[in-house]
């Protein structure tokens, strides 16, 4: 006769010894299938008939049997341990508990264990027999601790610990180790913006991940189940914002693009120039190839000055720089004789003015206007004149345009994350230094009736039209917000109302200022009132026609307020010192595009500029163009008030500017580019 309190009492030891670790859980076996197997574990003879069931087949075990059964814990090696892990000295209980162990450890854990009832089964019960007797049967019974009993959120529990468990593995399973090994370098050398937040959470996934590539492929579901449970929502990091760096880098993005989406992420309006990204190893490899190939003395750069230049580089001097080049007075030798009669010229193309008006141009003024902030532009020049040259073309200069202005309104639309590139622009921007939170939006009524807001951001409209920047709470930032049409095909012909709507009046006392910006010529506007809850103001109602362009039915004031960057006012007449081919055209190069560089007296870039761009860089150094960037971006040139600063202008993108010119003839011109 099997003595059962002996094989109860020991399924209770053990039962403590599983719920006395943190987390318990189940494998993926049916409560069916658990009671099934145990029955059938039994030999006949330890199990006969008792009336209608066998000696073992009775409901309050069976109820145990069905909730406890298939209860694991995970031990420090990864190794499961069941509550038939027992060993007593009934063999007829030993081979059960043998068997059942096999059939629980064969299945994968499937959920977390926790119960709505503070204990499984019941101790015992009693029976009257025929004889007037009572009789005690005993069963299968525990009481649960603490930790493993919930009756109010089970389900929310379950569902949590299912969702950890399986964004955990993924990451363990598709972020590598490579990537998570770059992302720590990073931030250990403060490469990645606000990567300091990220660190610990890196490094323990970096942790894990080794422990996790040391296991069999058949103990890696076990081993997340444990130590998402442990870790509880740190296990989620892949679903987090260096989560999609990590799973980008593993991906094979290159690294500049991925760090790059995760700045614009983490902080759209700090994003800027996406700055390159190396490592330390990349670091060390590129500086022992550029000193075995000599190229450290390339790397000092410095602002270019007048006596930096020779005639070939410059298509106009005035006359009060001339001395200082000693070389320019041959310029008159090399002005043809006749030009063509310019009196009745308004508007002349970039060729006419370098082939037609330059040669006889004695002093140029530029009409340097507000919109031409991003076309500033400083020429650089080697510190080591002799040094091997780095670049695509023939010479060590290099330029660098003033791409990142602080008060730039379309550069910052740009870092945060809108297109400026369309045919078609409408932005607003307020909270400059004012402390304005309130919610300003920026609307377009189409010609239809369709409304371009905040409500369909990012649904790009039958016109090409939408809104792709949407600023709710401005913060300490300065705020903007962009809609863009994409395609001149596409925009709807008729009126267009661009307005500024101040959805949200959070105690702003300020306004707003506004650009429209068709086909590269900006129209600027400010407005400095305040205004109230829901007020709408309209900046400008134009029509649109593909065969005339826009055209202004009303709008605020077009402002051509002056303002003094780089040491020179904007709106008005600027006194250019040379004119000059982008180093990459000079001598007879032609180098990628063109530009047309104005260089103005007294102006000057109060910042270190860039030295050189990857764009510069020779084909057989593009290979090393990360540490390149990083070079370029630490190593800029000092500061100066000897310089060649002024305006650039591409010939591969549309503008225009307006110049003075004085000689054989006095003329307003507007060259267009």
């Amino acid at each position: 006769m099997l003595n059962f309190q002996t094989f109860k009492a020991a399924i209770e030891r053990q039962m403590a010894v599983i719920t006395a670790n943190e987390h318990v859980f189940t494998v993926d076996l049916t409560k069916d299938q658990c009671w099934e197997s145990y029955l059938a574990a039994f030999r006949p003879e330890d199990n006969p008939l008792f009336k209608e069931r066998t000696e073992h087949d009775c409901q309050c075990c069976k109820q145990f049997i069905r909730r406890a059964a298939r209860m694991v814990s995970i031990g420090e090696d990864n190794q499961i341990a069941t509550i038939w892990d027992i060993e007593i000295d009934e063999p007829g209980y030993q081979i059960v508990a043998d068997k059942m162990a096999e059939l629980v450890r064969s299945a994968p854990i499937k959920d977390l264990f926790i119960s709505d009832e503070a204990h499984l089964g019941t101790d015992h019960n009693h029976q009257l027999q025929a004889d007037g007797t009572i009789k005690q049967w005993d069963h299968f019974h525990f009481q649960l601790t603490r930790h493993t009993v919930d009756a109010h959120n089970l389900d929310t529990q379950l569902g949590q610990c299912r969702d950890s468990k399986s964004v955990f593995k993924r990451a363990l399973d598709e972020i590598s180790l490579g990537a998570i090994e770059i992302v720590i370098e990073l931030i250990e050398q403060n490469s990645l913006l606000r990567g300091e937040e990220h660190l610990h959470a890196v490094k323990l996934l970096a942790h894990h991940k080794e422990a996790y590539l040391d296991l069999p492929e058949d103990h890696q579901n076990t081993y997340a189940w444990k130590h998402s449970a442990l870790l509880g929502m740190a296990s989620r990091v892949r679903g987090t914002v260096i989560g999609t760096l990590l799973v980008d880098l593993s991906d094979g993005v290159e690294l500049n693009e991925a760090v790059a989406k995760y700045a614009k992420k983490v902080d759209p309006s700090s994003y800027q120039r996406p700055v390159s990204v190396a490592t330390k190893g990349m670091i060390e490899k590129a500086q022992k190839e550029l000193t075995e190939q000599g190229f450290i003395d390339s790397l000092p750069r410095r602002y270019a000055v007048a006596e930096d230049l020779t005639i070939n580089n410059v298509l106009f001097a005035d006359r009060s720089i001339k001395p200082a080049m000693g070389v320019f007075d041959e310029l008159v030798a090399a002005v043809p004789d006749k030009v063509g009669k310019l009196d009745s010229v308004e508007e002349v193309t970039a060729d006419v003015f370098i082939n037609s008006i330059l040669p006889k141009a004695e002093t140029l003024e530029v009409m340097f206007q507000n919109s031409h902030v991003n076309n500033l532009v400083s020429l650089i020049a080697p510190v080591n004149a002799n040094a091997p040259n780095m670049f695509k073309h023939d010479n060590l200069f290099s330029f660098a345009y003033n791409g990142g202005v602080a008060d730039s309104m379309k550069e910052r639309v740009k870092r945060a994350g809108g297109n400026v590139d369309g045919v078609l622009r409408f932005s607003i921007q307020w909270n400059d230094g004012d402390n304005n939170q309130n919610d300003f939006d920026a609307h377009c009524i189409e010609p239809g009736g369709n409304l371009i807001y905040y409500g369909n951001k990012g649904h790009v409209h039958p016109s090409s039209g939408m809104l792709d920047v949407d600023i709710i709470c401005p913060g300490k930032a300065v705020a903007v917000e962009n809609i863009t049409y994409s395609d001149k095909s596409r925009i709807q012909e008729g009126v267009h109302n661009f307005l500024v709507h101040n959805y949200s009046h959070n105690g702003g006392t300020t306004g707003f200022t506004a650009e429209i910006e068709y086909e590269g010529k900006v129209y600027a506007y400010s407005y400095p009132k305040g205004l109230r809850q829901d007020e709408r103001v309209m900046v400008a109602k134009v029509e649109f026609s593909r065969e005339n362009g826009l055209k202004f039915i009303e709008s605020l004031p077009d402002t051509q307020t002056s303002k003094e960057i780089w040491n020179i006012s904007t709106e008005k007449f600027q006194k250019v010192s040379m004119v000059m081919n982008s180093p990459n055209h000079w001598d007879g190069n032609q180098t990628g595009n063109r530009h047309l560089f104005f260089m103005l007296a007294g102006c000057k870039n109060d910042e270190a500029a860039r030295g050189f761009f990857n764009e510069f860089l020779r084909s057989d150094l593009k290979h090393l163009r990360k540490v390149f960037e990083m070079l370029a971006s630490k190593m800029k040139t000092p500061k100066s008030d000897n310089q060649l600063s002024g305006l650039g202008f591409s010939s591969t993108q549309r503008n225009q500017v307006i110049c003075r010119v004085s000689g054989s003839f006095n003329r307003v011109i507007k060259v267009n580019f």
